[in-house]
């Protein structure tokens, strides 16, 4: 079944590619949606797949690339959007 999550990313977690990362992990899983960097230094993504692969995504999130620190990740469960592919805003 499909779900909805959107995630927020905090920790070291911007200027440092992990958008770019978060969009070749996500194309891996079949996730859609979109990932972008906050005013306030955090990671906001807003992503949607089947459930299994939603979930190794935000696994990933909690992680993030080698160089990165996360601190924290919120997730939160939405409607579905209908995303056709997964960008960087």
């Amino acid at each position: 079944m499909k779900k909805c999550a959107q995630v927020t990313i905090r920790g070291k977690v911007q200027n440092i590619g992990f958008r770019y990362n978060a969009q070749i992990v996500a194309n891996e899983h079949n996730i859609t949606g979109y990932v972008r960097n906050m005013r306030d230094g955090t990671v906001f993504v807003e992503a949607e797949g089947e459930e299994s692969d939603l979930e190794k995504f935000i696994s990933w999130c909690r992680k993030g690339p080698t160089w990165s620190y996360v601190e924290n990740v919120d997730v939160k469960y939405i409607p579905l959007n209908g995303y056709s592919f997964f960008k960087i805003r």
